[in-house]
Order: structure tokens, then sequence, then C-alpha cells
């Protein structure tokens, strides 16, 4: 669909260097002509999905951004898409063209309504429930709309647009009360964010090294920022597949189970699985989800034993042992 308003746009392929920000794997880019476009994508599956498609993918702006023009998916928060745009239009020479699309979900009719009262809109289309619209390059952009890092928590800093961007998600603070007063040697913390939860688990004795999984690039790099222990490991991948030469003795995790706006329980599903095949036999699960999130029968089927720690009405933690993994009998 949002092809369907690329292609109203862009009738010819545009001329000059293309700066193409927050662009999904399944983004139709045939308006463009891809030798001649930049993409900076920083979700890791999306990352290599355009990668796959012979495209120049960063996972955020290189130090040479200059471009003839840029084209901004908006994402649904709103503080992210004001600085991917401040972003944008930095990388431009003045009156260049910046185009700005998204999805009436995602709030392009408000980011709409407020460039509106910085700055000139011209051709505005609407269709397939979503807006394209055009602006020119200046110096209209607030300051103000800037990814500045901000302090969440006491010694934790991050961006807007990661998850949990306001504060301590509540949900990791349960399971951070949960986990034992001593943790394995060598754990593994799928889908850390920006670091708060594996703080937590640094500071237990007993951890030797810990592997920070996390998709969201802007996320991993304010962990690096907020976990500075040597013990800290940090790699940027997609948890659904991670993999280490060899087996750990602990994972923990609060999965995600939202894509874009729907639910989507699979991804959490996917976690556990992913957590199994990490762990040894003895090694152990700890997990937080939302209370209605049908998770047991998957830890069932990996997992020989399986525990509810403790929760509430909205959040169960969860332990796990007996990872059954792949290829083994159950």
């Amino acid at each position: 669909m949002t092809g369907s308003r690329l292609d109203i746009a862009f009738p010819a392929p545009p001329e000059g260097r293309a700066l193409i920000l927050n662009a999904r794997a399944d983004a139709v880019l045939d308006a463009f002509d891809p030798a001649q476009i930049i993409v900076i994508q920083g979700q890791f599956p999306d990352h290599r999905a355009l990668t796959a498609r012979g495209l120049e993918v960063h996972p955020q702006l290189p130090d040479d951004c200059r471009a003839d023009l840029a084209l901004v998916f908006v994402p649904r928060a709103k503080a992210a898409a004001r600085a991917l745009i401040q972003q944008a239009a930095a990388c431009l020479p003045t009156e260049a063209n910046l185009w700005i699309d998204g999805q009436k979900t995602d709030g392009i009719d408000a980011i709409l309504r407020e460039i509106r009262q910085l700055t000139e809109v011209a051709e505005v289309h609407s269709k397939a429930h979503g807006k394209i619209f055009r602006v020119t390059a200046g110096d209209w952009v607030p300051d103000s709309w800037a990814a500045t890092a901000q302090e969440i928590a006491p010694g934790f800093r991050t961006v807007p647009g990661v998850f949990s961007a306001d504060g301590v998600d509540p949900g990791s603070a349960m399971l951070a009360a949960h986990l034992p007063d001593r943790m394995p040697t060598r754990v593994v913390d799928l889908g850390a964010g920006w670091g708060w939860l594996s703080a937590q688990v640094l500071a237990r004795p007993g951890v030797e090294t810990l592997h920070l999984v996390e998709s969201d690039h802007a996320a991993l790099q304010s962990a690096r920022a907020n976990v500075t222990d040597p013990r800290a490991r940090f790699h940027w991948d997609d948890a659904r597949d991670f993999r280490l030469s060899e087996p750990v003795n602990g994972v923990v995790m609060n999965p995600p189970f939202h894509q874009g706006r729907d639910a989507d329980p699979r991804l959490g599903r996917d976690f556990i699985a992913a957590a199994a095949r990490l762990l040894t036999g003895a090694g152990r699960l700890w997990m937080v989800a939302n209370r209605h999130l049908p998770y047991e029968a998957t830890l069932a089927q990996h997992f020989g034993k399986v525990n509810e720690l403790g929760g509430d009405t909205r959040f169960k933690v969860i332990e796990a042992t007996g990872a059954r993994r792949p290829g083994a009998r159950k």
C-alpha cells in the first residue's frame, strides 16, 4: 500500500541521491533507482531483509549523509518520528525536497498538522489509509526534535522510540524482583533493550559473562553506554535467531508481543524456542509476560519443568528448566 502512495509522489525516479529513513522489510521502493538510495534502518530483521535486496543499508546515519532528497516513513512514536524528520532535514541542502509518509494509525495526520504550523506543506496525497506529503528542507525543524538521550532512571539514558523509552518497564522490574540471589555463570538477556534488566543481573553474584541481545540498534547503543561492566557482551541481532558456539546456563527475557499495533504471541513463542536452544539441559529460563498471553503450551513443549514464580493481574513471572534442545526426544 505504501508503494501506491510513492507511485503518486514519484511518477518517475527522482534525480540524485535519495536518503530513506525507517523503510521496513516489505517497503515498496520501485519508484527509486536502487543504486541511488541509502536506507537507514536500525531494526535488525528489517535491516537484514533490505540488505538482502541489494540495497545500501545503515543502522544509523553515516558521517556523510548528504543527499539530494529524503523520504521518512514515520514510526508510531511521535518523538521518534520528529527525530527522524530532524535527521533527514540535517542531511539535505536548503530547499531540497523532504517527503514524509505514514499510516493514519501511526499518527501521520498529527505530524502533518504539526508541520503545517512550522512550514509550508505541498503535495499532500492520501491513499491506502495513509498520507504522503512534501516539504522543503531548511531551518524550520525545531532543535528540540533531535533524538537527544534522556536519563529515564538513575544512571540510565536512552533515546526516543525504543521500547519503554519513558522509564523502567514494570514487567522487567517484576522479573528482576524474582531473580535468584545468585545467578548462573553464563547468561543471555534476550531482547535486552537499553540494558536495565541486564544491569540487575550483573549486580548479583555468580555471573561471569552476560550476552545482551537486541534487535533495535538505538536501544543497544544506549545499553552499551548504560552497561559498562566488562562481563557484558553486546549483540545486534534478532533474538529469535541468536546462536552461540557454546550453550549457556541462564536466560532472562521480557519478550515483545506486538508487531506494530497488532498483538502477536508468536514473538514470545519464538523467544521461548530460542531460549531453549541456547540453554544447557540444567540451565534455567526466567521470563515475564503479560498474564493473558498463552505461552504455557510452548513452554511445556520446550522445557521439562515450568513454574510460575509470582506476578499479579497484569504480569506473570515464569521459571523453566530442563530445556529440550532441537532433535532431543521429549
